[in-house]
């Protein structure tokens, strides 16, 4: 068919010569395509949106165990949100909590799985990185004494997520602290084995967490399947006042990356259902 056979009669195009026009590229031209917008999606994702971490230790038993991959929603703090009482979040080390330089296997494979993470192909094995739960935020006090539940202003915190056998404060009683402004007073939930801000407090930082060095709030498990689960701020926090000490505001919960992405396919879906109708 020529040219002037599948115009119409004012000279436009007609669909079935547009169709003719846009011819396919062969699969083995295409690919190379699809993996480089694969992998700009996954960077993106993992820099802007979601990222993987994997649990080193056992710091976090019961609630997490060694081995175990979580999601970690980086893209609230963007938004202004920040860490609130009872959510596990990950955080950069502070300054000296964690013990010797990252221990990382060589040769290719580990090659491999850095390049891997980098783009979110693979969860993060950085062990610069923490995780642990927020008990108090700026201008809480906690009260953190042997033989006693961990209390924030005032109230005593019901912790069913702490390790079986361990007690909330036994091991590094620290006493009264009030936490500053911007930062963070965490605790792993097995209270025997966690540095956590307990055993920082008289050094530099008092063991608290800059807001700024939070990387965002881990929201569930995703490996094992066997283990997956959502990480709910439990509802103990829920009877904790304010450093004014009045009733807790209710919070808005801020836009979880599911509804972000949600948010994101829409437009996207009608702008293509009106681009089809045309």
């Amino acid at each position: 068919m020529s040219v002037q056979q599948s115009t119409e009669a004012g000279g436009e195009p007609t669909e079935q010569g547009e169709r003719k026009a846009r011819r396919k590229l062969p699969f083995w031209q295409e690919l190379p395509i699809l993996v480089v917008i694969a992998v700009l999606l996954a960077l993106g994702i993992k820099t802007f949106f979601v990222q993987a971490f994997s649990i080193p230790s056992g710091s976090m038993q019961q609630t997490l165990t060694k081995g175990d991959r979580v999601l970690v929603d980086k893209f609230t703090p963007w938004f202004g949100a920040e860490p609130e009482r009872g959510e596990v979040v990950v955080f950069h080390d502070p300054g000296g909590w964690l013990e010797g330089p990252p221990a990382h296997a060589g040769g290719f494979g580990n090659d491999l799985r850095k390049v891997l993470s980098t783009i979110g192909l693979m969860p993060s094995g950085d062990e610069k990185d923490l995780i642990k739960r927020v008990i108090a935020v700026g201008g809480d006090t906690v009260e953190c004494n042997a033989g006693s539940p961990v209390k924030v202003n005032g109230v005593a915190l019901d912790e069913p997520y702490v390790f079986p056998g361990a007690k909330p404060c036994d091991n590094d009683p620290v006493g009264t602290v009030t936490v500053p402004k911007g930062r963070l007073w965490v605790m792993g939930d097995h209270r025997n084995d966690s540095r956590d801000s307990r055993p920082h407090h008289n050094e530099t930082g008092d063991g608290f967490v800059p807001v700024d060095d939070v990387v965002g709030r881990a929201f569930a498990v995703a490996w094992p399947f066997s283990d997956w689960s959502t990480l709910p701020v439990p509802g103990t926090f829920d009877t904790v006042p304010d450093a004014k000490g009045g009733s807790a505001a209710p919070v808005a919960e801020p836009v979880g990356p599911e509804a972000a992405a949600l948010g994101a396919v829409v437009p996207l879906a009608l702008w293509r259902r009106r681009r089809r109708a045309r």
